[in-house]
């Protein structure tokens, strides 16, 4: 008898124990829940094997790596990012993203990582050569919905008339199609759909604005955001971020340096 009551007790004490380790698991066994709209290329893309790549996807894959968390990519549409990580679908944002003033009211930034310039992709033949001639009546603008484009157009170009899109590659059809007269993005992708487009497009990289990107999170995971900030840091110091866009943006690296345009990792 008192062989089996200890038998008992024994088997409920394991038991027990697993019950509490399964409920109290530390963060790092739990998988790291990146979003990104995986249409950026090189930044986030699907590449030819039908696998996440690009600069973000490797910086996640570093900072799951740095945490000891597996990575598990989520791709979401960029006007549905933030909504994502307010309800918790995801853990952070590694997408391309503008820190602003707007966006920190509903969510938090880390540290900078890139400083980029936002330029515009003009059709062949349009009247616009400074930045004074996007605001005029007759000139229709195109901008993608949710980009910090679409905010410096609606705050600065009063006059034009603004056309939004979810899609960066319609927004570009519509400046080759001469449906629009310019396309306002960052300026690597305008200096890249210019190269693509030599004869239908001339590209503006006067830097209408200089943009900071940064990973988003909840204000509440403070020591979430502890963490990416020292992740951010050791990897530049590391060399991580210049490997990247030796990799990925080589050709504009060089052509930016060339031209003195912001492209700071």
């Amino acid at each position: 008898m008192f062989l089996l009551i200890n038998s008992r007790l024994r088997f409920f004490a394991v038991v027990a124990f697993l019950f509490l380790t399964a409920c109290h698991r530390t963060p790092q066994e739990k998988p790291l829940r990146v979003g990104m709209d995986l249409s950026y290329p090189p930044f986030e893309m699907i590449n030819e094997h039908g696998e996440p790549d690009g600069i973000s996807v490797a910086m996640a894959r570093a900072l799951s790596n740095e945490l000891h968390r597996p990575l598990q990519i989520e791709n979401i549409p960029f006007i549905g990012l933030l909504p994502s990580l307010q309800t918790g679908k995801i853990d952070l944002i590694i997408s391309s993203m503008t820190d602003t003033p707007e966006r920190r009211k509903s969510i938090a930034f880390s540290d900078p990582y890139l400083t980029i310039g936002l330029g515009a992709l003009i059709r062949q033949g349009a009247a616009i050569n400074h930045i004074e001639d996007l605001n005029r009546s007759d000139i229709r603008v195109a901008v993608r919905q949710g980009t910090t484009g679409q905010l410096w157009a609606q705050k600065n170009l009063p006059c034009a008339t603004i056309v939004v899109f979810e899609q960066e590659a319609t927004a570009v059809l519509e400046v080759l199609q001469k449906k629009v007269d310019a396309f306002l993005y960052d300026e690597m992708s305008v200096w890249k759909h210019h190269h693509e487009h030599l004869l239908e497009t001339r590209a503006l990289l006067s830097s209408l604005q200089q943009e900071s990107w940064a990973i988003g999170l909840r204000s509440s995971d403070v020591a979430l955001r502890d963490q990416v900030n020292q992740f951010l840091q050791t990897f530049r110091k590391e060399k991580g971020f210049e490997r990247l866009g030796d990799y990925y943006l080589q050709e504009q690296k060089k052509e930016f340096a060339q031209e003195g345009m912001p492209f700071v990792f």
